[in-house]
Order: C-alpha cells, then sequence, then structure tokens
C-alpha cells in the first residue's frame, strides 16, 4: 500500500500522506527525521488555512455587525425626526399629520429595543470571535516558531546520524584491534616456528658437528701460535 502511494503521488507527497496517516492510527512518526517534519509542515500549512477562514469569518460578523448597528442608528434618528414632525404638526393644527408622524414615532419606538438587543447580542459575538481569533493567530506562531526549532531539530539529528555513520564506518578500534590479533597470530608463528626447528634438530649431529668446530678452533689457534714463534725467531740486521 505504501509504496503504491510513494508511486502514485511522488516520493515527497507519499512521504507526507503516509506519515500523517500514521500519526492518525497512532503509529509513531519517524523520529525527528524528514517524514516528521514533512507532517509537521502540512500541519502547520492546514491550521494556517484555518486560520485564514476564521480571519474571513470574522470579517464577516464584524460587517454583519455594523450594518446592525447602522440601521439601529439610522432608526433612532428616524424615531427623534417622527417626534418632531408630530410636535411641528401639532403646534401647527394639523391633527392628522401629528397623528400619523406620532403613530409612525411609536412603531419605531416599539422596533428599537428589539434592534438594540440584536445589535448588543452581535457585538458579544463580534468580541468572542476576535478574541478567538487573536489566540488562534498566537498559536499559529508559536507552531511556526515550534516548526523552525522542528527544522532545525531535524538537521542536527541528520548530522548525528551521519556522525554515527562515519564513526562506524571508519571504527579505528575495531582495525586497532585486528591488527594487534594479527600481530599476535604472527608473533606466535614465529614461535612455533622455532620450537618446531629445535625439536626437528638431531642432538647427535649437533654434538658432532660441535665437536668438529672445537677441533678446528684448536687447530687455528695452534698454527697461529707458531707464526707467532716464528716471526719472534727471524734474525734482525
Amino acid at each position: 500500500m505504501k509504496d503504491a502511494i510513494y508511486w502514485l503521488m511522488g516520493d515527497k507527497a507519499g512521504r507526507t500522506i503516509v506519515g500523517t496517516w500514521n500519526w492518525l492510527w497512532g503509529i509513531p512518526v519517524e523520529s525527528g527525521g524528514k517524514v516528521a517534519v514533512a507532517v509537521a509542515e502540512e500541519s502547520l500549512q492546514e491550521m494556517q488555512t484555518s486560520v485564514q477562514k476564521l480571519a474571513e469569518a470574522v470579517a464577516m460578523q464584524v460587517g454583519a455587525y455594523e450594518r446592525a448597528k447602522k440601521k439601529y442608528e439610522e432608526k433612532a434618528k428616524e424615531l427623534r425626526k417622527f417626534e418632531q414632525q408630530a410636535t411641528l404638526a401639532q403646534q401647527s393644527g394639523n391633527t392628522e399629520a401629528a397623528r400619523l408622524a406620532m403613530m409612525k414615532a411609536i412603531q419605531i419606538e416599539q422596533l428599537l429595543p428589539q434592534l438594540e438587543a440584536q445589535v448588543q447580542q452581535a457585538e458579544k459575538f463580534v468580541a468572542a470571535s476576535k478574541d478567538k481569533l487573536n489566540r488562534e493567530r498566537m498559536k499559529l506562531e508559536q507552531y511556526k516558531t515550534d516548526m523552525d526549532n522542528m527544522k532545525d531539530l531535524a538537521e542536527i539529528n541528520s548530522a548525528l546520524e551521519s556522525i554515527a555513520k562515519v564513526n562506524n564506518e571508519f571504527d579505528i578500534g575495531s582495525a586497532r584491534s585486528s591488527f594487534e590479533a594479527a600481530k599476535s597470530a604472527v608473533e606466535g608463528r614465529h614461535l612455533r616456528s622455532n620450537a618446531l626447528a629445535e625439536l626437528s634438530e638431531n642432538p647427535n649431529e649437533k654434538l658432532a658437528a660441535d665437536l668438529d668446530q672445537l677441533t678446528i678452533d684448536d687447530e687455528v689457534s695452534r698454527r697461529l701460535q707458531l707464526l707467532d714463534g716464528a716471526s719472534s725467531q727471524e734474525p734482525t740486521e
């Protein structure tokens, strides 16, 4: 299944998808490796998208709140206008106009409390949404910092793995041990060869050879003494 995903989505996207699935199913993501970084990056992008959508929704709420507030203010102005019209009509003796203006004023007056409650409720919603947006933005900035730290930590992990690999490939201690073992083997073979040579030598032949050497040494000494005696007897001129 994993190989099929890599073939279909490519190596990078495949690692991300498989890593995400492993995370969702509780399988540990590769410790400090590229898969973990890829999963974190994708999750961070999803959080950025969610925060952006939340910001757009809050902006729509603010727009709706501003329209409701403006409508309430317009109705409050209309109330004052109709009250003024009713007063002026009453003062001028136009009873019908005064009654019509006052009726409209009363209708708006009855509507204003409902509009005011809606505006206040919208204001609370907008304030809560803004607070949530600010919290999510703060969290997102924290995650961005964590993402940078995670990348740095992943690079350190990679460097440590390279160091460990070098130490394993160029294990001088192991080579030293091999050299010492080879040295001991050569020295041991030399000792065994000498012992074997001594054991293979015939003692009688060695004794005869030693006697012959002594006889030759005695003869050499005797003749040298004769030469010395002859030299001392030669007449001097």
